[in-house]
């Protein structure tokens, strides 16, 4: 019996948890939502109604996108070479500290700088956002990834995120400073397993009701 993934395809959490379970070759049951009315079966399993949200076999529930990381990390890395280090402590504590900057500080600007209609407010949002940027770009002038020269956790947490914010105005980030960022957001682009978990999916409809 298959693992379940609740999930929504451009969600940014979403999708580093997808990722990294096709880094690890974990073969799930993928139940696409549509976030304006989520599935019963869903809201049954996890209450707080957000994505992504791993049900394994024995009815575990893993509801935070980075735990679902590391699950799929502590238990099937050693598939992949790339991924089996990732969990060492001088790879991972750095990871971590990044990681959390990413999720507790830049998201939230992120949101303020995605969601605002106003073109003024947005560029003072964008303003805002951009010490993050800033410290990855210093990261990423010395080295190919945000660790080192080979991908980790570090960078496949926090892509969909830098994705999510060029997105916005992609020219503006295109031509910004952060070249090396840039340079590295196109990298990991080009990912197996970031296309192939960015395929479109049939919206999952309840049994339920």
């Amino acid at each position: 019996m298959k693992p379940v993934l609740y999930s929504f395809r451009r969600c940014p959490y979403a999708i580093r948890a997808r990722m990294s379970l096709e880094l690890c070759k974990i073969d799930v049951c993928l139940r696409e939502v549509n976030l304006s009315d989520k599935p019963i079966e869903m809201l049954h399993i996890s209450p707080k109604g957000t994505v992504p949200i791993l049900v394994l076999p024995d009815e575990t529930v893993i509801d935070e996108s980075l735990a679902i990381m590391i699950w799929s990390l502590k238990r099937f890395s050693h598939i992949n070479k790339k991924t089996h280090r990732w969990l060492d402590k001088t790879i991972y504590e750095p990871s971590m500290q990044l990681i959390h900057r990413n999720d507790n500080s830049f998201k939230a600007l992120l949101d303020n700088y995605k969601y605002c209609t106003e073109p003024d407010e947005a560029a003072n949002h964008r303003e805002k956002a951009e010490w993050f940027l800033i410290l990855l770009n210093d990261l990423l002038e010395k080295r190919s990834c945000l660790l080192g020269d080979e991908l980790t956790l570090a960078d496949i947490a926090i892509f969909p995120f830098i994705r999510q914010f060029a997105l916005v105005d992609y020219d503006w980030f295109l031509n910004s400073r952060y070249k090396a960022l840039v340079r590295w957001l196109r990298y990991l682009l080009t990912l197996d397993c970031f296309n192939k978990v960015m395929l479109k999916q049939v919206v999952f409809r309840s049994a339920i009701g």
